[in-house]
């Protein structure tokens, strides 16, 4: 017996993609120094170490408790040539449908953001057809039939010259709920336009880009301070009752602090149903990103959501069954003065399909589907009301 031992304790095998060459690569996860790591190893650029999560118990539950039978899309759209990830579109051996599909109507944009991953912004002036749109929202529906959620994109979607009559196309299919993903700056300073946005009301939700409470981050994240318009733009959504996410692109060491802060600032929002967190990933326009440095993982932000704030805690963030190491949510219903905190349905019946029931249970309810009915475990006194959400993607 050999008293020759790796530093690791191996876990699991990957695909992956060389981060330089976009060669498709062999890896492995594996636990060192109380964290989870892939290896892997690309001919022409050698080894890489990549960090996955921050909390190995966490990590192994979310891939080994809260699992569940893949659901197929109706069609596919490329067949099997190449394998993993060449084949994508989506092709037979892809093993989940399209929870939420986004549709991105143009690249052009208000902003230039540093971090904007699709490299939109004002010196990009394209926008897709109407006939293109269509097609792209027919090819959704004949994928999934009544699709989940559709997520109007871009670049900044609300710029499209013919972006109601995108709204209304979208609402002439069976898609259940739909979504604009916005930076608000239309919003802002068009009342005439926001209250447009309020005749697509229900199964109707603004996905407002909202980054800080403070200058300096917005400036680093965003290029520009647009506290006053984040102001004006939830001011307007509130007043006209419009289904609204606020939605943070988080960045170590610039707004990463702020998270309990904003979870705090949304429950005193009348509009805001859910805070999603989505940590900055290196693609796009992220200029100077050291992943050993800038990399946040989801458990990091999981863990500090309740540190931050009293709203919730560490066992109300549970892994979606859909894609459990890279998603989790929190949910809890607001109700006159109280805060109810939903707790983990798979903690309550053992059954993480039962989870996956109750997130989907949960899209129904922003549709405004009698919310009341939700079983909700705990209670925190809060001066809030209506429903609330919390996602780390």
């Amino acid at each position: 017996m050999t008293d020759k031992l790796r530093p690791y304790l191996f876990y699991d095998v990957a695909i992956s993609i060389c981060s330089t060459c976009y060669r498709r690569v062999d890896a492995k996860i594996v636990f060192e120094d109380g964290k989870v790591w892939m290896l892997k190893r690309c001919p022409q650029h050698g080894h890489a170490r990549v960090l996955v999560a921050d909390d190995i118990d966490y990590y192994r539950r979310s891939r080994e408790v809260f699992i569940k039978t893949p659901e197929q899309p109706m069609v596919y759209n490329t067949p099997v040539k190449y394998g993993c990830p060449y084949d994508c579109g989506l092709c037979p051996d892809h093993e989940q449908h399209s929870c939420l599909t986004l549709v991105e109507i143009c690249d052009a944009c208000n902003l230039t953001c540093p971090i904007c991953y699709a490299g939109s912004g004002q010196h990009r002036t394209e926008f897709r057809t109407l006939d293109q749109i269509e097609a792209m929202l027919d090819c959704v529906v004949r994928n999934e039939k009544q699709p989940d959620v559709v997520q109007i994109s871009g670049g900044e979607p609300t710029l499209h010259p013919d972006f109601f009559r995108v709204l209304e196309m979208c609402k002439e299919r069976p898609i259940r709920h739909l979504m604009v993903n916005t930076n608000g700056i239309r919003i802002a300073q068009e009342e005439d336009f926001a209250r447009r946005l309020a005749d697509f009301m229900p199964q109707f939700e603004i996905y407002l880009q909202f980054d800080s409470l403070q200058r300096e981050p917005l400036m680093q994240l965003r290029g520009a301070d647009l506290r006053s318009i984040r102001e004006k733009a939830l001011d307007r959504l509130n007043k006209l009752g419009v289904s609204t996410t606020l939605v943070v692109t988080v960045e170590r060491s610039v707004n990463d602090g702020e998270l309990g802060a904003i979870v705090d600032y949304a429950l005193k929002q009348p509009a805001v149903r859910g805070v999603t967190f989505q940590p900055v990933q290196q693609a796009g326009r992220v200029n100077g990103f050291n992943s050993a440095q800038h990399r946040l993982t989801l458990t990091e932000v999981r863990r500090r959501i309740p540190e931050q704030t009293s709203v919730f805690r560490p066992e109300d963030l549970i892994p979606v069954p859909c894609h459990p190491d890279a998603l989790a949510m929190a949910y809890a219903l607001k109700l006159g003065t109280p805060v109810w905190i939903k707790g983990s349905p798979a903690h309550r019946d053992g059954s993480p399909r039962r989870a996956h029931q109750r997130r989907k249970e949960h899209h129904r309810l922003r549709a405004g589907n009698g919310a009341a009915r939700a079983p909700f475990q705990a209670v925190r006194h809060q001066p809030f009301a209506e429903f609330a959400g919390v996602h780390v993607a």
